[in-house]
């Protein structure tokens, strides 16, 4: 550029004779033509709907709108005689050298309502938008991008905005606060409904953002136009439209205040025009507006549970997802009585299995360690578990049940008795008021049925028909080489079952689709772990049939330079799905899948990709999985038998 403001041409854009190119100019967009020794240079928006003039076609001298027909002159930029809305035209200049083109100074941005509520989110917390940039979004994604410039925050452009909810609910599901999934008006906000609903029901806080059509046409049938609200109102907690003349700061501050408060999905709907309008209105402080559910529970239930306690000789704890604050606190209260610690599928990882009070997941996922001790016992401690039936709690048994939510009390089975509170603060409550216990020391029992899992794991890991790897030894070479600090994300399908039955964890947390029970969720969930836990080591497991849905997330990795390692059970079918058909007595129908070479697909995409074919090259390909440099995929070739 000169001090005057000529910018010079790309020679491979200038134009022919008779021709019109759309041409960046400066970061900014110009509709160049040629039309035999004259070159013109016009603004690239048509006044009318923003057509781009570079898109169109110069006839009998008369440049035409690509999108609605109208003509301009491709030098002057003026219409047809007897009309007056011309388009903004800048000098041009053909020398020697190149074709120049003098643009005015660009204007300040203005503040805008945008501006408003990004700076209203970064204020409350959140660091991280995934997402996708569409027209009925450019306003926010442009306070986005100011917000980036200044370090604010972190923004992962996703190839499918269902792997934007995805990535966020995990990144809720791991940290308690929200992040941000983001789309345009009309399908990419309908594609955030099964991620969202994954948060729903796995009680994480999500807040989605959508754009939306202008509201001068809202409600009339326009391109993309849905009552968003009307869409989002089941799986949200709360969904509001942003109008021209809403307090912008107070409806960001009150979206982030509802997703953690209410753990679930808030909702908010952009009208296009109302992102740009311009604001002076400041940010909205979280200060004095956020309580951290810390609630303990009564002294008279506490010394009541604790009599319950006191009395048991086999007492064992079940722990679910909902005491992971309580991390510190339950092998505290296990020790105290010498009691096993089972975990349900979605708390893998809570207490290691490498703890000698550690029996690993119970239910249908699970270790026979666990149900055993489950069964030999005379009271169940259950502390922020759903009691879903893929767990399997005894209803039976005599139960003390810990948690924070009132509905969640006896939700399925009345329990014998109950403590409404943090689990935290609860557990820790309890563990002191205990005194003298009754309670036999079960360590021995445990370290017996561990011995016996242990001697089965190893026979089914040397099984081999010939037909690919065994589970239980892609499992056992896992645990040998999964760092202790990793965060492991799991799909849905036989491979989750396996990994609950066989992965053993020395504390490592599992993320998956809980309730909802969402295939694909595994890789996407991924990119939303590495966000919530920078610096730590981020795996992905999940079958051919869950990968697939979301294989191009594969090139988001390696766009934003996100090391997730990524074991991919490949049997070339829909494992679980033939499994179901043959329990229901039917045929297995239409569960094959034809994939690609996956190892392959990772390279093409510009990650690192391996391929195992037989137990004895597992121990390697782990090797070089963890030691590579950025994302990489690990492909086993599975037996779809021996799980």
């Amino acid at each position: 550029m000169t001090d005057d403001g000529w910018h010079q041409v790309n020679p491979e854009d200038v134009p022919e004779d008779g021709r019109v190119r759309t041409v960046v100019v400066d970061g900014r967009s110009v509709a160049l033509s040629r039309c035999g020794a004259q070159l013109g240079a016009l603004e690239n928006r048509c006044p009318h709907q923003g057509g781009p003039l570079g898109e169109g076609s110069i006839e009998k001298g008369w440049l035409r709108c690509p999108w609605h027909g109208y003509d301009y002159d491709p030098i002057t930029g003026k219409p047809p005689s007897g009309f007056s809305d011309g388009v903004t035209t800048y000098p041009v200049r053909e020398a020697e050298d190149g074709v120049f083109v003098r643009l005015p100074e660009p204007a300040q941005p203005a503040r805008t309502v945008a501006d408003v509520l990004v700076e209203t989110l970064v204020a409350w917390g959140v660091r991280h938008v995934f997402g996708m940039v569409g027209h009925s979004n450019l306003g926010f994604a442009e306070a986005l991008r100011r917000a980036e410039q200044r370090g604010e925050l972190t923004y992962i452009g996703i190839r499918h905005e269902g792997a934007a909810a995805f990535a966020a609910s995990a990144y809720g599901k791991l940290t308690g606060r929200p992040a941000v999934c983001f789309a345009i008006a009309g399908p990419g906000s309908t594609n955030l409904l099964t991620g969202l609903y994954d948060a729903k029901l796995d009680g994480a806080p999500v807040l989605a953002i959508s754009g939306q059509v202008p509201s001068k046409v809202l409600g009339r049938g326009a391109f993309q136009d849905l009552d968003l609200s009307a869409v989002f109102r089941d799986v949200s907690v709360s969904t509001t439209t942003v109008h021209s003349g809403s307090d912008h700061a107070e409806l960001a501050a009150l979206a982030v205040k509802h997703a953690v408060d209410r753990r679930g999905v808030a909702h908010l709907v952009l009208p296009d025009e109302v992102q740009v309008q311009p604001s002076e209105t400041p940010a909205a402080a979280p200060d004095g507006r956020r309580d951290d559910r810390m609630v303990r529970p009564s002294e008279s239930a506490v010394v009541s549970a604790a009599t319950l306690v006191r009395d048991a000789r086999r007492p064992v704890l079940i722990v679910g997802h909902g005491a992971w604050d309580a991390a510190q606190e339950v092998p505290l209260l296990a020790e105290k009585l010498g009691a096993p610690v089972l975990t349900t599928f979605k708390a893998k990882g809570l207490v290691p299995d490498t703890h000698p009070l550690g029996a690993g997941v119970l239910g249908r996922s699970g270790t026979p360690v666990a149900s055993w001790l489950m069964n030999e016992s005379d009271l169940l401690i259950v502390i922020g578990a759903s009691f879903a039936n893929h767990t399997g709690i005894a209803a039976y048994k005599p139960i003390l049940q810990i948690d924070d939510d009132h509905a969640a009390i006896g939700r399925f089975d009345a329990v014998t008795t109950a403590l409404l509170g943090d689990a935290r603060l609860t557990v820790a409550a309890l563990t002191a008021a205990l005194g003298e216990v009754k309670a036999e020391d079960q360590r021995g029992d445990i370290a017996a049925r561990w011995r016996i899992w242990r001697a089965e794991k190893a026979r089914r890991a040397r099984d081999d028909r010939g037909r690919g790897v065994a589970a239980a030894a892609v499992f056992e070479a896992l645990s040998a080489h999964l760092p202790a600090d990793a965060v492991v994300t799991v799909d849905v399908g036989n491979h989750a079952y396996s990994l609950g039955r066989y992965l053993e964890s020395k504390g490592q947390p599992v993320l998956m689709s809980g309730y909802l029970g969402s295939i694909g969720f595994g890789y996407p969930a991924a990119l939303g772990a590495w966000a919530a836990a920078p610096g730590r080591p981020i795996v992905a497991v999940t079958g051919d049939g869950g990968f697939g849905q979301y294989a191009m997330e594969l090139t988001t990795a390696v766009k934003y330079g996100i090391g997730i390692k990524h074991v991919l059970l490949n049997n070339n079918a829909l494992g679980k799905i033939s499994k179901e058909q043959l329990a229901g007595d039917y045929p297995v129908w239409q569960t094959s899948l034809r994939n690609p070479d996956w190892a392959g697909y990772a390279e093409l995409c510009g990650a690192t990709g391996i391929r195992v074919e037989s137990r004895d090259q597992l121990d390697d390909a782990m090797t070089a999985l963890f030691n590579a440099e950025g994302p990489a995929l690990l492909c086993v070739e599975q037996d779809a038998e021996l799980l």
